[in-house]
């Protein structure tokens, strides 16, 4: 239902024009190339891809840091680009990569704690301190260091600050863009375990940015699959790591490193590299780095078609009429 549905993209596109000099035009640099997704109420969303992928554009378009092209975003059934940007920061907020560069080092905990309700306008000076002490308890971290500066704290300590901040408002959804990738990987487990706790006891929708897949396996309900600014797959997480639909989701898959030394580097099959995104490769993006490649895709981009747990766009999954009048077209 309609109702269910926290956050939705409706066909998103986000374009840059890249300055290549003085003696050639500027060119066009699609970053979002129409993506259409749902955030259903209470889930984990993972979106995953390689880097240039578009995955922290997509993350600024939610938040209403950088205007869609086109397309249209909606929060809770109301159109963002429509909505007052301080309204919408009480449903939806972010947890950014960096916790040491996300916080401002002239502040104290309580100050960047408290400084949202602040701006909102919210409550009186004694709630807001209530408030405060009280988030720092729900994110593990003692009282006696709210008035510490975040160069005081550990990594892990400074992310749940971060955490603390974007949940003083009691948001309906948070936007983690690879809320653990610069904490030691001692500290990952905890923060993931924290986020897991939070979504529990404060019901919250989480749209989860990561590279790392152990983390979406981890976390998410569902996984969708970014290539060159596009979803290629999106499936439950069941049915994608126990079947991989399309051969770069199967590849990422296959490039998980083991801890066990004699298996050495995996061998991922891929041909080439990440392709120019200025000038993307006609057909589907990814059929000249594809295994799997055949004549199809290298002219008509893959529809959109259903398969267990999700959908995917891959010519291999197209029924043998489609390859046959694609084969002859």
């Amino acid at each position: 239902m309609k109702k269910d549905i926290a956050l939705e993209l409706c066909d998103i596109r986000r374009e840059f024009r890249i300055n290549q000099g003085f003696f050639k035009p500027a060119a066009t640099l699609k970053a979002v190339d129409g993506v259409s997704l749902r955030l259903m109420r209470g889930e984990t969303l993972g979106l995953v891809g390689e880097s240039g992928c578009g995955k922290s554009t997509l993350a600024k378009l939610l938040l209403g840091l950088l205007p869609p092209t086109s397309g249209d975003v909606l929060v809770n059934g109301k159109h963002l680009a429509a909505t007052d940007r301080k309204a919408m920061s009480r449903h939806i907020q972010p947890i950014f990569q960096d916790p040491y560069s996300s916080l401002n080092p002239r502040k104290t905990l309580r100050e960047i704690i408290t400084l949202p309700l602040i701006v909102h306008d919210i409550d009186s000076p004694a709630e807001r301190r209530k408030k405060t002490e009280a988030m720092l308890d729900v994110v593990g971290l003692p009282k006696r260091v709210i008035d510490s500066y975040p160069s005081q704290l550990s990594g892990g300590q400074r992310q749940r600050v971060a955490i603390a901040r974007a949940l003083i408002m009691r948001p309906d959804v948070l936007i983690c863009d690879e809320p653990t990738s610069a904490l030691d990987v001692s500290v990952q487990a905890q923060i993931l375990n924290l986020l897991q706790d939070l979504k529990r006891e404060f019901g919250l929708t989480y749209l989860l940015i990561s590279h790392n897949l152990a983390v979406i396996e981890h976390l998410a309900d569902r996984v969708a699959v970014m290539y060159l600014g596009r979803i290629v797959e999106e499936r439950t997480r069941e049915s994608l790591f126990a079947e991989p639909g399309h051969p770069y989701t199967r590849a990422l898959l296959d490039s998980v490193l083991t801890p066990d030394p004699r298996l050495g580097i995996p061998d991922i099959g891929l041909h080439g590299t990440f392709p120019n995104p200025m000038s993307p490769p006609s057909g589907c993006a990814f059929h000249p780095r594809c295994p799997s490649c055949f004549a199809p895709c290298k002219t008509a981009y893959p529809a959109n078609d259903s398969i267990i747990g999700g959908n995917v766009r891959c010519h291999l999954h197209d029924s043998p009429a489609q390859t046959l009048e694609l084969v002859h077209s």
